[in-house]
């Protein structure tokens, strides 16, 4: 058993203390310290590993972008909630053409005494100056309905080179649509008003839609001076329209001819007060003067017409006579009246039976007009005519049946 431990003990190979001891410690300073061997295996061990990982890494994006690479290629729109339309309704929204005449849509959102800023959706913020505000003369944009949050179309007209910004026009939009109006109402031909503004050696400019016109002297039927019109509005008619050359001429006697020619006697018109005289009032009836006298507005008697009437006062009249050479025109508001006075004490009642009443007054005119008529004929038989029992002018006959008539049964006359 010895042997057997001799032999095992024996197979062993031991290296000196003295080796050992020299791997393990060093001596400095009386200190000992620990000197350990480099451990190449291990750290080349760490290294594969980093290695591996990193390879792994970088095949995973590998693999993700491939991916995605195939499926821009074949499916570029596959779950995708922004649709090709999206896109060109953003660029229709947020891009615009700019040129000067373009039309664009804009929201006021600041305004000052000098105009308006407006939000286009371009790059900078536009502006609206307070001369291209409005088609008419304006002190400040709020009087054009111009605020805050109104949303318009607009025109560009120019841009700003201090920073860019657009201007925009309201004016050149209601400018356009001026003589399109114009255009249409000389097709229609119609009447309108138009306040005098100015005149020269040649007649007035009448402002009629925003558009100054020109109405020349001949033109106007009253005599009345160009300083007398100024301020004044005026029936007028359109005599030319022409845009292209600005050209706008008007004429108050065409439409005074017109108005004249619809004032038929026991008509009833709207008028309103001009003045009041010791006489009588003047009541404007579309353009032209018709006086009231105080004895026809009332069947009560008027001591003051200022106690009944007031310049300014729209009421009803009704046309007693209309002399077209002198251009004299006669109203009464006494002929309306359901019952004397009424005029003076309910002046509401009148205006409300006036169509009634004036209706009246025209049958009574027309059965007026038929016994005149009868008397007339009655003493001149020699005329050949004869009114029938309906009141109708028409050939003289007998009106006697062709039998002849039984005189049978008529008693004798008696002394």
């Amino acid at each position: 058993m010895a042997a057997s431990l001799a032999q095992q003990f024996g197979g062993l190979k031991c290296p000196p203390i003295s080796t050992v001891e020299s791997k393990k410690f060093s001596t400095s300073k009386n200190h000992y310290s620990m000197v350990l061997p480099k451990r190449r295996s291990v750290i080349s061990a760490a290294a594969v590993a980093i290695t591996n990982a990193q390879t792994r890494e970088r095949m995973k994006l590998k693999e993700m972008f491939e991916e995605a690479y195939e499926r821009c290629r074949t499916a570029p729109l596959e779950g995708v909630a922004f649709t090709v339309d999206d896109f060109h309704g953003a660029l229709e929204k947020y891009d615009f053409n700019s040129e000067i005449g373009t039309k664009v849509k804009g929201t006021v959102f600041n305004t000052d005494a000098n105009g308006a800023l407006v939000d286009i959706t371009a790059k900078s913020s536009a502006y609206l100056p307070l001369r291209e505000a409005s088609i008419h003369s304006i002190k400040h944009v709020e009087e054009a309905g111009i605020i805050p949050g109104l949303r318009e179309e607009f025109v560009i007209i120019g841009e700003n080179e201090a920073d860019d910004s657009l201007i925009l026009s309201l004016r050149s939009i209601q400018y356009d649509l001026a003589w399109e109006r114009c255009r249409q109402l000389q097709a229609e031909d119609v009447v309108v008003k138009g306040k005098v503004v100015g005149a020269n050696k040649g007649g007035v400019v009448a402002v009629v839609e925003g558009l100054r016109g020109f109405v020349p002297f001949s033109q106007i039927s009253t005599k009345s001076t160009a300083e007398e019109l100024l301020e004044k509005e005026i029936p007028l008619k359109f005599v030319e329209v022409d845009e292209e050359q600005s050209r706008l001429v008007l004429s108050n006697r065409k439409a005074m001819a017109d108005s004249q020619a619809q004032l038929g006697i026991g008509s009833v018109v709207i008028g309103t007060v001009q003045s009041l005289k010791p006489y009588g009032a003047f009541i404007d009836i579309g353009g032209i003067n018709g006086l009231l006298h105080v004895s026809q507005i009332s069947h009560d008697r008027v001591s003051d017409i200022a106690t009944v009437l007031q310049p300014g006062d729209t009421l009803k009249v009704m046309i007693l006579s209309h002399d077209r050479e002198r251009g004299r025109v006669s109203l009464s508001t006494k002929k309306l009246e359901p019952t004397p006075g009424d005029m003076i004490r309910n002046p509401k009642l009148v205006f409300e039976k006036a169509e009634e009443m004036a209706q009246t007054f025209r049958q009574r005119i027309a059965q007026a007009e038929a016994m005149a008529r009868a008397d007339m004929l009655r003493f001149q038989p020699e005329s050949g005519l004869t009114l029938s029992s309906e009141g109708i002018l028409g050939p003289l006959t007998s009106e006697l049946p062709a039998e002849g008539l039984d005189l049978s049964d008529i008693p004798p006359a008696e002394d």
